[in-house]
């Protein structure tokens, strides 16, 4: 892309303010009935403003959504176990028990099936960064010898979320950080690790 053709970047306080108000108007009315239009209004922004900085509203959607605080804005935790770092980056701010992480997720739930540019899109932006942080914690463990040498991490990674985001979504319950740990616990640790005793000492230390 030559400079002439390149779009234009809105600098600074104004470009979060946009991108913040995208994020306000997601909340409201979800993925689906998001419209540019809306976050012109939103952000008392013309909507060629918008246009001439994010080609549609996948791209905008997305930026935004990679503004947004999750595990991987902040420094990897290394605890020493594994337990210490699931619980670190599930347990905190963007993770499985913050509303406000979980709301963003359940307002975009619908487009990940229907809208195949957005779904790739916020798979690969979105969620990649935050798989990539957890997967480095098993790899970790895997490292420190905690793991089964049998274990397969492709599927063990993903586990926790998707057993606390069950609970959201199908069970109506909402996850705290005692949830949480309770599934790290009993599930994913039993599971994964290759020394049951350790996972119960470690248990009932904390």
């Amino acid at each position: 892309m030559t400079p002439s053709t390149e779009r234009p970047r809105i600098e600074g306080d104004r470009e979060q303010e946009i991108l913040d108000a995208t994020l306000e108007v997601l909340a409201e009315v979800g993925y689906d009935r998001l419209t540019m239009d809306a976050v012109a209004t939103k952000a008392k922004a013309s909507k060629a403003t918008l246009y001439r900085r994010w080609t549609n509203k996948v791209s905008l959607v997305i930026e935004a959504l990679q503004h947004t605080k999750g595990p991987n804005d902040v420094p990897v935790p290394d605890t020493g176990s594994l337990r210490g770092d699931l619980q670190q980056v599930f347990c905190g701010v963007g993770g499985l028990s913050d509303s406000t992480s979980v709301a963003t997720f359940a307002s975009v739930l619908t487009a990940i099936s229907r809208d195949a540019a957005f779904a790739e899109a916020f798979r690969r932006d979105v969620v990649g960064p935050k798989i990539a942080v957890s997967r480095q914690l098993w790899e970790r463990a895997r490292d420190r010898g905690e793991l089964r040498p049998d274990i397969d991490l492709d599927l063990i990674e993903p586990a926790l979320a998707g057993i606390v985001l069950h609970r959201v979504f199908v069970m109506g319950e909402i996850p705290d950080p005692d949830v949480i740990t309770r599934v790290i616990d009993q599930i994913i640790l039993p599971a994964a690790t290759c020394d049951p005793a350790r996972t119960q000492t470690t248990q009932k230390e904390d």
